[in-house]
C-alpha cells in the first residue's frame, strides 16, 4: 500500500525559507511522477511542481525562481525547497503521486507566511 507523509511546513515570515519532504513508503522510482500541490483557504487544490520518472521537473509560474523541486531515491523522498516565500504562498501543501492512472495523496502540512 502507498503512504504518502509529508513534514517540514511551519510558520515563516516573508522572504524566509522552508523546506518540505514527501516520505514515500515504497520505491519513488515506482512512480510515472511525484508532485507538490497547494490548497489555500476558500481556494481550489492548485498545482506546485512535480519531477518525472526521468527526472525532468515543471512548475507553476508563480513559483518559477523560488521553488526547488528534487527527490533522493535512497530516502525514497521528494522535496520542496521553498525560498523568497509571499504571503500568497500560504496554504497546506500536499504531495501527490502518480502509478499510471492511480493517484496517491499525502495528509498535507500547512505552511503559512506571516509577518
Amino acid at each position: 500500500q502507498v503512504q504518502l507523509v509529508e513534514s517540514g511546513g511551519g510558520l515563516v515570515q516573508p522572504g524566509g525559507s522552508l523546506s518540505l519532504s514527501c516520505a514515500a513508503s515504497v520505491s519513488i522510482f515506482r512512480f510515472n511522477s511525484m508532485g507538490w500541490y497547494r490548497q489555500a483557504l476558500g481556494k481550489q487544490r492548485e498545482f506546485v511542481a512535480l519531477i518525472t520518472y526521468g527526472g525532468t521537473t515543471n512548475y507553476d509560474g508563480s513559483v518559477v525562481g523560488r521553488f526547488t523541486i528534487s527527490r533522493d531515491g535512497a530516502k525514497d523522498t521528494v522535496y520542496l525547497q521553498m525560498n523568497s516565500l509571499k504571503p500568497e504562498d500560504t496554504a497546506v501543501y500536499y504531495c501527490q503521486s502518480l502509478l499510471q492512472s492511480q493517484e496517491y495523496w499525502g495528509q498535507g502540512t500547512q505552511v503559512t507566511v506571516s509577518s
